[in-house]
């Protein structure tokens, strides 16, 4: 008789309850939900709190936010971009630099929900395999971008971006854009696990660059609690972020993840029944959990 594999987060729902084992989860949805809602106001209810969409936007009448991806692109085809602009580029630099890069694709990104929604079916399916596609292609993928950009004098990314495609299907209809949408869940439940925003999405590559200096960290910072049951490994996006903190063959390997692909979604701190992960800053780990560790293995 075939044994049904226990799912990944059971045993935390055990030790600390439905709620603290889906926290991280939750927070996610409600502010890739109400970032999303706060767009859609004021086209759906006339309430503009928020003018234009997650590549430029005007909050308030005050506060410029631009996506400094499309900032890039629009350089490369030598346009003249405006003051707030450049400003609103700027801010959104500072906030992801001090948040982590890629925090954007667990935070804010809506097509998130699609593939997360994806790779939940993938597994309930028992679903294995497919194709192998290497996390460098979204790298190529986005220097190709702003290439072609330079060459066409065109906001390149602008004509196929699932994003925008996303946010003017729900004001317009969605027309083409089911299709796109469509496509990436297909891509990640058939083709790929985590294909799209861990192998092929430019927008995840450029985010990661800024992630490189980010402050916000997640610390395995109790990894010696650590049961191996690998919960971990299979709701990460990017598990191999998490193998160097959380393997490390002695005290003196740093417990902090350092990879500028991890998202910060904290679903590792959600799944852990030990409680091995936290948040942290990329300054707050490696002498403190040294000794922590050093503590926990002599027991």
């Amino acid at each position: 008789m075939t044994q049904i594999a226990q799912q990944p987060g059971t045993d935390a729902i055990a030790a600390k309850g439905w709620l603290l084992a889906h926290r991280w989860l939750l927070l996610r949805r409600a502010s890739q939900l109400g970032i999303l809602g706060v767009f859609l106001l004021g086209p759906w209810a006339g309430i503009w709190i928020v003018q234009g969409n997650l590549n430029a936007s005007l909050t308030l009448d005050i506060l410029p936010l631009t996506d400094p991806f499309v900032l890039l692109q629009s350089l490369a085809a030598r346009h003249v971009p405006e003051l707030t602009a450049i400003s609103g580029a700027l801010i959104v630099t500072a906030f992801y630099v001090l948040v982590g890069g890629r925090a954007y694709c667990a935070w804010v990104c809506p097509v998130n929900i699609v593939t997360d929604t994806a790779g939940w079916l993938r597994q309930r399916l028992g679903l294995t395999g497919g194709t192998r596609v290497t996390n460098r292609t979204r790298y190529w993928l986005c220097g190709t971008i702003l290439l072609v950009s330079a060459v066409t004098g065109i906001i390149t990314w602008e004509l196929v971006n699932p994003v925008s495609m996303l946010h003017r299907g729900l004001i317009f209809g969605m027309s083409t854009g089911w299709a796109v949408i469509l496509g990436i869940f297909v891509f990640d439940l058939f083709v790929s696990r985590r294909g799209w925003c861990g192998h092929l999405c430019p927008v995840g590559a450029f985010y990661s660059v800024l992630g490189r200096v980010a402050v916000l960290r997640v610390n395995a910072a109790r990894r010696a609690q650590c049961n191996r049951c690998m919960d971990c490994i299979q709701v990460c996006p990017e598990p191999q972020v998490l193998k160097a903190p959380l393997f490390g063959a002695d005290e003196g390997s740093g417990s902090i993840i350092q990879s500028p692909n991890c998202t910060n979604c904290g679903r590792c701190i959600d799944v852990c029944s030990r409680d091995v992960f936290q948040f942290g800053t990329r300054f707050s780990g490696n002498a403190e959990t040294r000794l922590q560790f050093a503590k926990e293995t002599q027991r």
